[in-house]
């Protein structure tokens, strides 16, 4: 059985339903996770999520600010919740489908000053990090996961519009690169992204809204990612190399997110 697994930054579930629609319209997608939802459980637009053929859900919702969600055209079985974020904030939310474990992240953006001791979003954000990795490196590498979401950092050289100027930027500084790699090395994650598009090309899941037009001004980030444990390498792999790919021409649409969909095809 083909899974087809995205994940979105939203920015307001409840200002994307229709995209969200046509997202499955156009690219049959199995189970969607979603960041920012921005809004409470019981405001989730639930009946137009099943409407798409999305009803099986699970959300963790903030008032206003954060939230995560899953949205399956599967059953969803679930998966004990993990405390890795010590602000009690909605940033991580889970569940299990087709045996395949599911944890969904909004990590922290840090702010904008790249130093522990004088920011304490940028803190917090190291301190998520850290606090997740400790987490993973106690899991089986042989059971199939998926760690996926908005992981607010472009670990990469070629993630990034301009390496040399990023570096001093929040999202792409040294110490949150070495945070990314210390997470990915835990149980041995493979980032599908990069196994899919390897480096030097270029590859970006989110453009800032102050361009007018963000495919000429092209200063995007790879910000959203999908990462598997050893146990998913074959389902992922099952073609000779993964499927999977950044859906940018979302970011075009009417009204859009400044997050573009990732998405990645498993064979489970």
């Amino acid at each position: 059985m083909r899974l087809r697994v995205a994940t979105w930054n939203v920015n307001s579930v409840r200002l994307r339903v229709e995209q969200a629609g046509r997202l499955m319209d156009e690219h049959g997608i199995d189970l969607l996770c979603m960041q920012e939802i921005k809004c409470q459980e019981h405001e989730f637009p639930r009946d137009e999520f099943a409407a798409i053929g999305l009803p099986y859900l699970k959300i963790a919702g903030q008032k206003g600010w954060h939230g995560v969600a899953i949205a399956s055209r599967l059953p969803l079985d679930p998966v004990a919740p993990l405390d890795v974020c010590r602000e009690g904030h909605a940033r991580c939310v889970q569940a299990s489908v087709a045996g395949v474990e599911i944890q969904n992240f909004y990590i922290p953006a840090g702010g904008d000053v790249a130093d522990r001791a004088l920011n304490k979003k940028f803190d917090h954000k190291l301190d998520f990090y850290e606090t997740l990795t400790a987490e993973m490196a106690r899991r089986d590498p042989k059971k199939p996961l998926i760690v996926t979401g908005d992981l607010n950092v472009a670990p990469g050289e070629f993630d990034v519009w301009n390496h040399r100027h990023m570096s001093k930027i929040v999202s792409h500084t040294p110490v949150e690169v070495e945070a990314f790699a210390a997470l990915m090395g835990s149980i041995g994650f493979s980032n599908l992204l990069r196994e899919a598009t390897p480096e030097p090309e270029k590859l970006a899941s989110w453009w800032s809204y102050r361009a007018a037009d963000f495919r000429q001004s092209n200063r995007g980030l790879l910000l959203d990612h999908i990462l598997i444990s050893p146990g998913l390498k074959d389902a992922a792999f099952a073609g000779g190399k993964p499927r999977a790919r950044v859906l940018d021409h979302v970011r075009a649409w009417e009204r859009p997110s400044d997050h573009a969909p990732v998405i990645a095809d498993f064979a489970v």
